[in-house]
């Protein structure tokens, strides 16, 4: 069996290249170009000519949910997933750790999905999981919140509630 690992290499002015070979022996390559234009390369044990395919962002999308079900990038303590059956739909779910500017406000009070779209999913307070936290929730210090919405809702969800 081979080492399945993923390699990455930052090629100046092209772009970055991420490789694998699979346990048959084959090599898949995929390059992110500088353009915005993703390639993809096979090459077949044995041989010495490789397949390409170039596809937008959009399109390699598709081909990764194709392959897995959903994109999944993660980013700290963000995550967006893409789904391209619902128009190219992309979720961001982003952890943002209360500041005092929401310390014993509701959500209600904060009008949280009214100012910015986004909308709390979850707060994780003392080690336990409020799962849906209804509009009367109260914040307090220390707690860690699920925050769901397009990642433009996540900036003004940060911008414009946490700041105040």
């Amino acid at each position: 069996m081979f080492d399945m690992a993923l390699r990455s290499l930052n090629l100046p002015g092209v772009g970055t290249k991420y490789e694998f070979e699979t346990d048959k022996g084959d090599t898949v390559a995929i390059f992110f170009t500088k353009t915005g234009a993703i390639q993809m390369y096979t090459l077949q044990k044995g041989c010495k000519t490789p397949s390409a395919a170039e596809m937008s962002p959009v399109e390699a999308r598709r081909l990764g949910n194709i392959l897995t079900g959903a994109i999944i990038e993660a980013d700290q303590e963000s995550v967006e997933i893409a789904f391209s059956a619902l128009a190219d739909l992309r979720i961001t779910i982003h952890t943002i750790f209360v500041t005092a500017a929401v310390v014993g406000k509701t959500i209600e009070e904060l009008q949280i999905r009214a100012k910015t779209g986004a909308t709390v999913i979850a707060v994780c307070r003392h080690d336990r999981n409020i799962i849906n936290p209804p509009p009367a929730f109260v914040f307090e210090e220390g707690d860690a919140a699920l925050v769901i919405g397009e990642s433009d809702q996540i900036r003004t969800f940060e911008n414009e509630i946490m700041v105040k």
